[in-house]
């Protein structure tokens, strides 16, 4: 009976599965998924960005230091004034970059020469091609010079033309003065009318100098014997006259109308000898063959001269008196004595 009345007592052992350990490596993971993503994204801006864009960048996150400034109440709590440098940081602006542009004169590419900035390099390049081209130039004018010269030597009626002609050089190209003889005018008296042999020189010499390319002026010359003809007809009308017959002549001798520059009479201005200035050796025709040098020359004279026209403002006001305009005055090398 007794051992009926025991109390059994049953121990059952449940075994589960192995315990929650936490979220602790979700962190740490995520911490360093986050410090990857970082550090390339870093990388990317380092070689996505300018050198400007980095110092943006890096002035936006520099801290700002307490300084003395002139603005404010000065010390430690003095505030900066409006116009002083930063004054407008804030942590929540945008970071900007700021350049310093230096003050242009606002010319362009093709104003380097007048502005000092032309390439070396490029300068060095034009002189060596104006020296090449100034080279051939003068092998062309000595052609042309000795063909004038065996041309009058080898044709008996024009040997004594050669005492007519004067060949010489001048800064601006080669220069051919035909001028008048004692005795042996080259136009007929107070005429603009070729004499027959002042003819024939001008043909030679347009023989001579048809074949190159260069550029040509006229120009007349008188002595200064004063000149009064029909209506005011002077010495200036007359020159002008001469050069122009000399120019008709030119062109009858096989030169190109295109290849004259200009045609001018000059009377008594620009004298051959001005220690005597009524010489008949001051009646002359000058014809002068340019150089390309200063055929570029006078054009880029010229176009500056167009450019200042068009930038000058009109000026207000009744207009004054028009401006002389100075004669060219033509180089004339050696005078003869």
């Amino acid at each position: 009976m007794a051992d009926s009345d025991a109390i059994i007592v049953v121990k059952k052992i449940k075994k589960g599965g192995h315990g929650h350990h936490g979220g602790a490596w979700k962190v740490a993971y995520a911490d360093f998924v986050t410090a990857m993503m970082a550090f390339f994204l870093l990388l990317w801006l380092l070689n996505a960005t300018t050198e400007e864009q980095k110092q943006g960048i890096s002035d936006y996150f520099a801290p700002v230091a307490v300084s003395a400034s002139s603005g404010g109440a000065g010390g430690m709590l003095g505030g900066r004034s409006i116009s002083s440098p930063g004054s407008s940081i804030s942590r929540t602006s945008i970071p900007s970059v700021s350049l310093k542009l230096e003050p242009t004169t606002g010319a362009t590419e093709g104003d380097a020469e007048e502005e000092g900035g032309a390439d070396p390099e490029a300068e060095k390049a034009a002189q060596e091609e104006r020296e090449r081209i100034e080279k051939i130039e003068n092998r062309n004018f000595d052609k042309i010079e000795q063909q004038i010269r065996e041309t009058i030597q080898r044709t008996p009626d024009l040997r004594e033309l050669e005492k007519h002609l004067l060949i010489d050089r001048t800064p601006e190209g080669m220069r051919i003065q035909v001028v008048d003889r004692e005795g042996r005018p080259m136009f007929a008296s107070g005429s603009a009318r070729l004499a027959p042999h002042t003819k024939k020189l001008m043909h030679l010499i347009a023989a001579a100098i048809r074949r190159v390319p260069n550029r040509i002026r006229i120009s007349g010359h008188t002595d200064s014997q004063p000149f009064k003809g029909k209506n005011g007809y002077s010495n200036w009308e007359l020159s002008a006259d001469r050069a122009q017959s000399s120019r008709r002549a030119l062109v009858e001798g096989g030169l190109h109308v295109s290849r004259i520059e200009s045609v001018a009479g000059l009377a008594a201005q620009d004298p051959l000898l001005p220690e005597v200035p009524t010489s008949h050796r001051n009646r002359r025709v000058n014809i002068l063959l340019l150089k390309k040098s200063a055929e570029l020359d006078q054009l880029r004279k010229r176009t500056t001269q167009t450019a200042v026209k068009k930038r000058k403002p009109a000026a207000s006001g009744p207009p004054g008196p028009a401006p002389t305009t100075p004669l060219p005055k033509d180089w004339t090398g050696p005078r003869l004595r």
